[in-house]
């Protein structure tokens, strides 16, 4: 199925898979038999250190560092644990703006990139990942995509090895262990993002499609109308940040897109969402401490 010819990426053979899952979230229903096309795929999260090369060869300044969210100053949005319990339905209890957090300052204003060259880039918004990605000749992928790299043929399995999340104790992922927000176990031993190798490759080849960072897709979210949207466990959720003239927002920062693949904030009491059927939706200018990318390739 996967063939390693091209650097940094794995051909995808295409083919007809079950996407979706009916056990955990209603977003993820009902299971259909999906078709893809042939495709290349990267076998990493784009890391801080490739970011870094299409910054220095462009000058390009992501959203965050723009201002864009309508700040009094650039920022974006940072995970910090509270030290007290919270109300579960309150993301703004675990998420702080930080002034100057940025794919280069991803703690805030104060830290910086030392140690962190191999690890997911992240505060990248939805125009940041197509900036990158045309840089490089590449595109994102859909979330039919997405999904196919990620189960890795193990179609209709619950995770990207198989149906046991953790077996035999192992730690295949980055995802929070222990009670999320309050206590973190590290049995994986991260507590934020890691090295983009750090554990094992799916079947295909590719690293990191369950846990570290979610990944930006190039789908619109979209729902049943009759259906509920999901709690908001992913997203800062920051109502205060939304520009008072809309109309001065670009049509595309506008939408809701499609995050897959969970991230190293996901535990099994909240947040499930480290498995290939998972998906959440995402406005397309927010950034935080916890999204990132990877592209493909078609017709290469």
């Amino acid at each position: 199925m996967a063939v390693t010819t091209r650097e940094g990426m794995i051909r995808l053979a295409g083919d007809e898979f079950s996407m979706g899952s009916a056990r955990f979230y209603p977003e993820e229903r009902p299971p259909r038999r999906i078709a893809v096309d042939p495709f290349w795929i990267d076998e990493t999260l784009v890391t801080n250190a490739a970011f870094g090369r299409f910054v220095a060869a462009t000058g390009y300044p992501t959203l965050a560092e723009r201002c864009a969210q309508n700040l009094p100053v650039a920022g974006s949005a940072v995970f910090v644990m509270p030290d007290t319990p919270v109300a579960m339905d309150d993301p703004s209890a675990w998420w702080s703006m930080r002034e100057g957090a940025c794919w280069r300052r991803p703690l805030g204003a104060e830290s910086d990139l030392a140690g962190l060259a191999d690890h997911p880039v992240v505060h990248v918004a939805l125009a940041d990942a197509l900036a990158y990605a045309a840089w490089a000749g590449k595109t994102l992928p859909t979330e039919a995509e997405w999904e196919f790299a990620a189960r890795g043929g193990l179609d209709g399995a619950d995770y990207a090895w198989g149906n046991a999340l953790a077996p035999e104790g192992l730690m295949l992922a980055n995802y929070w262990q222990g009670t999320f927000p309050t206590e973190n176990l590290l049995t994986d031993g991260w507590a934020r993002t890691s090295p983009v190798r750090s554990f094992p490759a799916n079947a295909y080849g590719l690293f990191d499609l369950i846990g570290n960072v979610w990944e930006w897709t190039a789908d619109d979210w979209s729902l049943p109308r009759e259906m509920a949207e999901p709690k908001a466990c992913c997203s800062s959720r920051r109502p205060s940040t939304v520009p008072a003239d809309w109309r001065a927002v670009p049509e595309m920062l506008k939408v809701m897109k499609v995050l897959k693949g969970g991230s190293h904030l996901c535990a099994l009491n909240y947040c499930q969402r480290f498995r290939p059927a998972a998906r959440h939706p995402q406005p397309a200018s927010e950034t935080t401490s916890h999204i990132g990318f990877r592209c493909v390739l078609r017709n290469g």
